[in-house]
């Protein structure tokens, strides 16, 4: 058995298995890509040895917490590790890189198992992924595709994929679909800091030699935001705008936001927030076109009257080669019609 230094984020690769030891809600809330959770503390015991602590000190939390360490880790061997065979290399990370994690190294070393401790734990690797999208988004060569509200970009990107060619999906990363209506039913959003694992990840697995297409979003995609580096590096890339006729975007849009039709009150309230921008007697129409089904007429309404014009004056403001964007036509929105606009694209990609 060979017992290293703890490993360093840029060694991770050379593991079988990641494990993440901290609670299911630390997991939850973010982890190493690919990594398991066998939790040394569930979130329960966790509070609970946090308030004996601070009730009765060091020694009786540290007594208790080792109790319910064992159990767990006897449990953890018992199931998610009961198969792992005797050359099976694991990496164990907690919060800093501490006695969880620690606790963890000893148990698999005695049992026989090269595992590993990773330095600084996840607050090392958090540190990782911040630099990184520091370091590699300004190398990337970004094309970045416009288009009103209902021009199928999200659709396009994939269509740009499946053709070969490479993206970034930031709404797919989200959970959301950009728009005040964008929010996806049934599907919460990622935290803030595991929509950047993410974002990493996707960066990382491209080739920066080539041109990576993403959609122009603004610097909040629901509630999460985008960072910095690559709103502003988006902000000077060249653009390509996705045109098509108001007709075309409608009936795009009554089919991509059908299951809006699901959940009416919601609907209503979230056309509410605009109340102030457009008045009191336009969002009493449009939410009694929301309850009585008249999507055609609510969301053109919505095209001419709100998304369209907050289209307009954002495009010249935020991105520099906009006078130069490269325009595509989109005659129909349909799967052949964006594998097609998918075509026109890539003829100019360079």
């Amino acid at each position: 058995m060979t017992h290293r230094q703890p490993v360093r984020v840029t060694e991770i690769a050379q593991f079988h298995t990641v494990i993440d030891a901290r609670s299911p809600a630390e997991f939850a809330l973010d982890h190493i890509p690919g990594a398991i959770n066998c939790p040394v503390l569930s979130d329960e015991e966790r509070a609970t040895i946090g308030t004996l602590y601070k009730q009765k000190g060091a020694f009786e939390a540290k007594r208790l917490g080792a109790a319910l360490v064992a159990a767990n880790l006897a449990r953890h061997l018992h199931t998610a590790l009961a198969d792992r065979p005797a050359h099976w290399k694991p990496l164990v990370y907690c919060w800093r890189g501490g006695m969880r994690s620690g606790s963890m190294v000893t148990w698999l070393r005695l049992v026989g198992w090269d595992a590993q401790q990773l330095a600084g734990g996840y607050k090392t690797y958090r540190h990782h992924v911040t630099e990184q999208l520091r370091k590699l988004v300004p190398q990337l060569r970004l094309r970045v595709v416009c288009g009103a509200t209902g021009s199928a970009k999200t659709r396009l990107l994939h269509a740009l994929q499946a053709q070969g060619a490479q993206i970034i999906d930031l709404e797919g990363l989200a959970c959301h679909k950009g728009s005040l209506l964008g929010s996806l039913p049934g599907v919460a959003q990622p935290s803030q800091k595991a929509f950047e694992t993410q974002l990493l990840a996707a960066i990382a697995r491209l080739d920066l030699a080539q041109p990576v297409f993403i959609e122009g979003e603004s610097a909040k995609i629901g509630r999460l935001a985008v960072p910095l580096e690559l709103i502003g590096h988006m902000r000077t890339a060249p653009v390509v705008e996705v045109q098509a006729a108001p007709d075309v975007r409608l009936q795009y849009l009554l089919r991509d936001y059908a299951y809006l039709g699901d959940d009416v009150p919601l609907l209503c309230e979230r056309l509410g927030l605009l109340k102030e921008l457009q008045g009191r007697e336009t969002i009493a129409r449009w939410q009694a076109w929301a309850q009585a089904g008249h999507w055609a007429d609510l969301f053109a309404e919505l095209m001419a009257r709100h998304y369209d014009p907050q289209y307009l004056r954002s495009q010249t403001r935020n991105f520099v080669h906009w006078e130069q964007r490269q325009p595509v036509q989109a005659l129909r929105l349909d799967e052949a019609g964006i594998a097609d606009l998918a075509r026109q694209v890539l003829k100019n990609r360079d």
